[in-house]
């Protein structure tokens, strides 16, 4: 049986159609992410530092600030540590992370936190929080590529 030629192009451009919406997703790779985050504030806080993203064996220094509002209080270091999944290179990792989240660091204390982008990257970090700080409070946080 032979099948006439626009056919078997329809055949291959609907396969081919239907293919690409995984074909991105197949090919998100992940990485490990270092930050070392200084906050501080009162009642509106601020935070700022800088970190590296490991991708394909390759380092990415990378800068972050942010800003909270709500009830926050004191000031602190926090380093993370963990991996950013669902990127296809170094520069989906830049963008904005929202958060709400509750804490309190007298002296110092564990600290997780899974955030994503507006590209889809997801950061999946935990670490230690050393200082003085109380907050219950919406924030964001920003990192950029350097």
């Amino acid at each position: 049986m032979k099948m006439s030629s626009a056919v078997r192009t329809a055949l291959v451009a609907l396969a081919a159609f239907a293919g690409a919406p995984f074909s991105s997703a197949s090919y998100a790779d992940s990485g490990t992410v270092s930050l070392t985050i200084y906050k501080a504030g009162w009642i509106i806080g601020g935070s700022g530092g800088g970190g590296t993203l490991n991708f394909h064996g390759r380092n990415y220094p990378l800068s972050a600030g942010g800003l909270d509002y709500g009830l926050v209080f004191g000031g602190s270091k926090t380093v993370l540590r963990g991996r950013v999944s669902n990127i296809n290179s170094p520069s989906d990792v830049a963008g904005v992370y929202g958060a709400a989240g509750a804490g309190l660091a007298v002296g110092g204390g564990a600290r997780a936190i899974v955030l994503t982008n507006q590209k889809g990257a997801v950061l999946e970090l935990s670490g230690r929080q050393v200082g003085l700080m109380a907050n219950v409070d919406l924030s964001g946080l920003a990192i950029t590529l350097r």
